[in-house]
This record gives structure tokens, C-alpha cells and sequence, in this order.
């Protein structure tokens, strides 16, 4: 038990817990009293927040969607400053990212289910890799505004952001990169095999 009082334990533990919170799936129900969990993608992550409450009230599915994005971007950026606050090595605040990630992707709320992970590990490699991260956004902007496919866009981005970071950080361990980018294709992988089909809808 004693462990539960070594501050990166209790960390890591907060980073899943608040990981896990599922804003997207919260905001939907009270605000446009519909669930996201079972219609369209049945993910809770933004993209669906705004294709399913969009069918009832386009005005709110945009706000609702901004919401979403905004706060699951949050919960892992936030989680990373107080952290550092706190005195957290930078091993410890990757381990947190990675779990803040890990969360969202398996809520504990959801049995173990969750979203795709996009906005929060945006989130969490904002802060650990700033550059990185822009130029991934970068590349998500334009290949939204061109291909208007949000999942390609979305991992064409993670990929250009992993690719990035062993070019401007060759020396710094990439372990906790490359993990959070293969969590974020495995939970799309559905998603990769309606691409591979050309069945993929784009955004309209």
C-alpha cells in the first residue's frame, strides 16, 4: 500500500481515471439528449459527437463538437503541467501521457471502450513535443481541407508527428511516441479497413 503514496503512482493512476472521462459521450447526453455510443461510429470522440448531433441540431453539433475536441485535448495537456508542477521526471510525465491516452482510448467508465484518441494524445504531445506536434496539425489541416477524410487526415497526422520526432529529437527515447501512435491506429483500425475498401465517408 505504500505505494499508493509515491506521487508518480498516484500520477499515473489520476492520468487513466481522468483519461478515461468520456466528455464527448457526457456532453451529447445533456446537452442534445442523444447517446454517441450507439449511432454513428459509436466512438465518444469529437468526429462523431458532430455527425450524430448534427442530425438533430447542426448549430449545437459544432458547438458540442468544439467541446469535445477542446476538453479531451485538455484533460492530458492539464494533467502534464501540474505534473511538471510537481516535480515529475520527464520518464514519469511520459508515462503519464501515454496513460492519459490509454485511458481515453479504454475507459474505465465504458467497460474498458472509448475513443480514438486523437484529440487527447494532440493533447499530451502538445506539451511534450511542441514542433512535432504543429507540424502534425499542419499536416492534419491540409489533408482535411484536400482528402475530407477526418480518420485519414487524423492518422496521417500521428504518423507525420512520430516520423518528425526521430528526425528533430534523434536521441530522445521514443518508446512513449511510438506507443501512443499505435494505440491510436489500433482503435482505428476499423476505420483503415473501410479506407482500404474506399468506403470511408468524407466530411461533409
Amino acid at each position: 500500500m505504500d505505494m499508493l503514496f509515491n506521487t508518480n503512482v498516484q500520477f499515473y493512476i489520476l492520468a487513466y481515471l481522468v483519461g478515461g472521462i468520456p466528455f464527448g459521450l457526457i456532453l451529447a447526453k445533456i446537452f442534445a439528449g442523444v447517446d454517441v455510443k450507439s449511432a454513428g461510429s459509436k466512438s465518444i470522440g469529437a468526429t462523431n459527437v458532430l455527425r450524430v448531433v448534427k442530425e438533430k441540431d447542426p448549430k449545437l453539433a459544432k458547438k458540442l463538437g468544439a467541446a469535445t475536441l477542446a476538453l479531451d485535448a485538455l484533460k492530458g495537456l492539464i494533467l502534464l503541467v501540474i505534473g511538471a508542477y510537481a516535480g515529475l521526471s520527464e520518464s514519469a510525465l511520459w508515462a503519464v501521457a501515454v496513460l492519459t491516452v490509454l485511458g481515453h482510448c479504454f475507459s474505465p467508465y465504458l467497460n474498458f471502450e472509448g475513443g480514438k484518441g486523437i484529440a487527447t494524445g494532440m493533447g499530451v504531445l502538445i506539451y511534450m513535443l511542441p514542433i512535432e506536434t504543429l507540424i502534425a496539425l499542419v499536416v492534419w489541416f491540409v489533408m482535411a481541407k484536400t482528402v475530407r477524410i477526418s480518420s485519414l487526415s487524423s492518422l496521417t497526422a500521428v504518423l507525420s508527428l512520430l516520423v518528425a520526432s526521430f528526425i528533430i529529437h534523434p536521441q530522445m527515447p521514443h518508446a512513449p511516441v511510438i506507443l501512443i501512435t499505435f494505440i491510436i491506429f489500433y482503435k482505428h483500425i476499423p476505420n483503415i479497413v473501410r479506407l482500404l475498401k474506399g468506403e470511408e465517408k468524407r466530411v461533409i
